[in-house]
């Protein structure tokens, strides 16, 4: 009993200040763009809030078409095809501009899936389903571009 408090230097009380003052100011800056880019200094804006009750629901999605002839969906996911749905999501305008963008994602899938048949093509799609009232409505797919794969 008896030991007293012992407070903080002003070279403390300053760096928390400042590292405080970053944050908020990196924080602001993202909201204020709306950008993602410098996550998590800004908002994660595709989880941040609830749709209405008559929005549209877009999910970006990457399908390839197998030598085998089957159509599959190529997970945007660092494990499964070596780049994020993020990654994608944010560079649509540019891969819709040059669809040989969609390489990164057919050359990942296929270094992590070496014993799947070839892939032949690879689409950059949109399901969109329009929320009606709060429930499910009709639903449809959107094929944003299309990439074939050099023989």
């Amino acid at each position: 009993m008896g030991q007293g408090v012992r407070g903080i230097s002003r070279m403390s009380y300053g760096w928390r200040i400042a590292a405080t003052v970053l944050g908020i100011g990196l924080l602001l800056s993202g909201s204020l763009r709306m950008s993602d880019d410098l996550w998590p200094f800004g908002p994660l804006s595709q989880y941040a809030f609830s749709p209405a009750k008559d929005e549209t629901i877009v999910i970006t999605r990457v399908e390839g078409l197998l030598a085998d002839g089957r159509r599959i969906d190529l997970p945007l996911r660092v494990e499964s095809a070596g780049i994020s749905r993020a990654e994608i999501e944010a560079r649509i305008p540019q891969i819709t501009a040059d669809p040989a963008l969609l390489r990164a994602v057919a050359e990942g899938w296929t270094s992590r899936h070496p014993a799947e048949p070839a892939l032949l093509k690879v689409w950059l799609v949109q399901d969109e389903t329009r929320l009606v009232n709060g429930r499910v409505g009709p639903a449809r797919l959107v094929v944003l571009t299309t990439w074939e794969l050099p023989s």
